[in-house]
C-alpha cells in the first residue's frame, strides 16, 4: 500500500492507471420467492408507522455497527474537525523541497516562508493543507551555545537530531482555526489518498505552471479531491511572486511566530512574568555578516553596514531615542561571542535566554524551539528593535535591505559623518 500511495504522489497518472482505478459497477442478484398468499387490505397509517419504525431500526443496527477506521469517523474527531465535503491540498513531504535546497536543509525563516505560502493558497482555496509531519534543522542553526553559556566559553555541541515534529513547534489546532491542516503521517492522510485512488481522474490532479485563480475556479480542477503541487521545481515560497503586493498577503508575517506550541508558549509566559516591563531587541549576525573576496582581494558583503550597526557601541547610539536609559533590555541574537553586548549594560539591565536555561531544558531541544520562545518574549515587548525592517513601521538597527542577492558592497565599520552620536 505505502508503494502504491508514494506512486499515487510523485508520478502523473496515466489513462490505463485511471481505467483500472474506476470503480466496478455492482450486480444486483434477483432471488425467487413462493407466491404470498392473499391478503386483506390493511390499513395506510399501519402500513405507514410500519415503515417508519423499520428505517429508524435499520439506522440504530448501522450506526452500532459502524466501523471507527472509516474516513467519516476519523475527520469527525475533535482533534481533525475535517467532514467528507473537504477537499485537501498537498505540496509535498518537505518544506521548501522540490527546490534547489532539496539535499540541504534552509534555516527557520526560509522555511516558514515557505509554509506560510502553502497555508495562503490552501486558505485561499478553500482547502484543507497536508502539512508534513517534520521540519528539517539546519546543523549551522542548532548549536547548544546560544542558550548554554559559561563565563568566556561558548559550547560548540550541537543538539541531538537532525530534524524535529512539526507539532513540538506549532499548534496545530490553533493553525486549524484559520487553515485546517493535517500531518501527511494522519490516518485521516491515508485515508484521503486511499479514496483519492478510488476515484482516478476525479480524485486526483497533479499541477505545474497553474495559476491560483484558475485552481479554485475551474471545474476541472476545483471539484478534485485532492490537488499535488509537488509537481513544482521551485522552493514553496516562490509561488508567492507577488508578496511584494501587500494587499495580496492573506497570512501577516506574525502568523507562524504566533502559532507555537502550547509547551513554547507556557515557557514564554514563564520567563516574560519574570521579565516585568521590558524592551527587546533582535540582533542577527552569524551567516548575516558573511564577506566573500572580489577578484582583487577585497572583502565585499550584501549588507555592507550590517556588522557596525549590530556592534554594541552603534547599538546604544541607534537605540537610544526609542529606549530610556535604565530599561530591563532582552536580547536575542545568533551571536556566539561571549560579552559582546556587554557594553550595552552601562545603560540598560541586560536579559538574555541563556539567563533561563534552567526554564527552557525543561521545554527546549533544538533551537528552532529556542528562536520560537524568543520571538514570543520580543512580541511581548513594549519597544521592540529588529534587525533588518519588515515594514516601514519597524525600528531597526540598519538601513541595509533584508533582501539583497546582487550587490556585493565593502563593508563600513566607522561612523557615518550623518549620525548624530
Amino acid at each position: 500500500m505505502q508503494k502504491n500511495i508514494s506512486l499515487l504522489i510523485h508520478q502523473p497518472l496515466s489513462e490505463t492507471t485511471l481505467q483500472k482505478g474506476k470503480l466496478k459497477k455492482s450486480m444486483a442478484i434477483q432471488r425467487g420467492y413462493p407466491k404470498a398468499k392473499s391478503a386483506k387490505p390493511r390499513s395506510p397509517i399501519i402500513i405507514i408507522t410500519a415503515c417508519i419504525a423499520c428505517v429508524a431500526l435499520l439506522y440504530l443496527v448501522s450506526s452500532s455497527f459502524s466501523t471507527p477506521t472509516t474516513l467519516q469517523n476519523l475527520v469527525n474527531t475533535p482533534q481533525n474537525r475535517h467532514n467528507l465535503q473537504e477537499k485537501y491540498l498537498y505540496w509535498g513531504g518537505r518544506i521548501d523541497c522540490p527546490g534547489k535546497h532539496c539535499d540541504s536543509c534552509e534555516g527557520l525563516g526560509h522555511q516558514e516562508s515557505s509554509l506560510r505560502c502553502a497555508l495562503e493558497e490552501a486558505l485561499f482555496l478553500g482547502r484543507t493543507f497536508v502539512m508534513p509531519s517534520r521540519m528539517c534543522i539546519n546543523p549551522i542553526h542548532n548549536k547548544k551555545g546560544i542558550l548554554h553559556q559559561s563565563g568566556d566559553i561558548v559550547s560548540d555541541e550541537g543538539w541531538a537530531g537532525s530534524s524535529c515534529g512539526m507539532d513540538s513547534l506549532y499548534d496545530l489546532d490553533l493553525i486549524s482555526n484559520t487553515v485546517p491542516v493535517i500531518l501527511d503521517n494522519s490516518k485521516t492522510w491515508h485515508h484521503v489518498l486511499t479514496t483519492s485512488m478510488k476515484l482516478g481522474s476525479r480524485g486526483i490532479a497533479h499541477v505545474q505552471g497553474v495559476s491560483r485563480a484558475d485552481l479554485k475556479e475551474k471545474n476541472m480542477y476545483s471539484n478534485l479531491l485532492l490537488i499535488n503541487r509537488t509537481a513544482s521545481p521551485l522552493s514553496w515560497f516562490m509561488e508567492c511572486k507577488d508578496r511584494n503586493n501587500r494587499s495580496s498577503i492573506m497570512l501577516p508575517y506574525s502568523f507562524l511566530p504566533s502559532m507555537a506550541g502550547k509547551k513554547l508558549r507556557d515557557a514564554a509566559e514563564k520567563i516574560k512574568a519574570q521579565l516585568g516591563d521590558y524592551d527587546a531587541i533582535h540582533v542577527r549576525r552569524g551567516d548575516k555578516i558573511k564577506t566573500r573576496k572580489d577578484r582583487y582581494g577585497a572583502e565585499r558583503s550584501l549588507h555592507p553596514h550590517l556588522d557596525r550597526d549590530t556592534r554594541a557601541e552603534f547599538m546604544l547610539c541607534r537605540i537610544s531615542k526609542w529606549v530610556p536609559p535604565g530599561r530591563t533590555l532582552f536580547i536575542a541574537s545568533n551571536e556566539r561571542s561571549p560579552g559582546f553586548f556587554s557594553p550595552l549594560g552601562v545603560r540598560y539591565k541586560l536579559a538574555y535566554s541563556s539567563n533561563y536555561s534552567s526554564l527552557l531544558d525543561q521545554f527546549v531541544e533544538n533551537n528552532y524551539q529556542l528562536f520560537m520562545v524568543e520571538r514570543l518574549i520580543m512580541m511581548g515587548a513594549k519597544t521592540f528593535i529588529r534587525t533588518f525592517k519588515e515594514d516601514e513601521t519597524d525600528l531597526s538597527l540598519t538601513d541595509d535591505p533584508k533582501k539583497n542577492t546582487k550587490m556585493w558592497q565593502i563593508p563600513v565599520l566607522t561612523k557615518d559623518g550623518t549620525d548624530e552620536c
